[in-house]
């Protein structure tokens, strides 16, 4: 496999970001808690999570959960939302649907695609990450 298609597969699957978690997905992981910025990955997630659920009751429960987790000011892993669309969940936590946290998950994937997914790119894990998929890593064999 050659370097540009090694490239865009990492690539590819690093920016999915779906589940189930890969290689890939798990080196962005720990490349975002290197930056101390792995709250934006747990909240993608969670939305992913939360997007899948049918039950009234669930959705609810898990509406209120990412709010208290990730939302409100102060959470333990507070994401950095503008006012306004802070203001949009907490008016559907009343009703929450499984479009409630559509743009904050937006906001927060651009962010990463922008900001964080660049910077792994140029990081020295990635090229680990590379190494292993082309079968050349000198530090872990496939």
């Amino acid at each position: 496999m050659d370097k540009q298609s090694v490239n865009d597969t990492v690539s590819h699957t690093l920016l999915r970001l779906s589940p189930p978690p890969t290689d890939g997905k798990t080196a962005f992981c720990v490349f975002l808690k290197s930056e101390f910025c792995e709250e934006n990955i747990e909240f993608w997630t969670a939305c992913e999570d939360f997007k899948k659920l049918t039950s009234r009751r669930a959705l609810v429960s898990k509406a209120n959960s990412i709010y208290k987790e990730f939302i409100q000011s102060e959470a333990p892993k507070e994401i950095n939302l503008d006012f306004q669309t802070k203001n949009a969940i907490v008016q559907s936590l009343k009703d929450p649907t499984s479009t409630s946290f559509q743009a904050a998950q937006k906001r927060v994937y651009n962010l990463m695609e922008n900001n964080s997914y660049p910077r792994f790119i140029s990081s020295d894990l990635y090229s680990e990450l590379c190494a292993v998929a082309r079968g050349e890593s000198k530090l872990i064999k496939p």
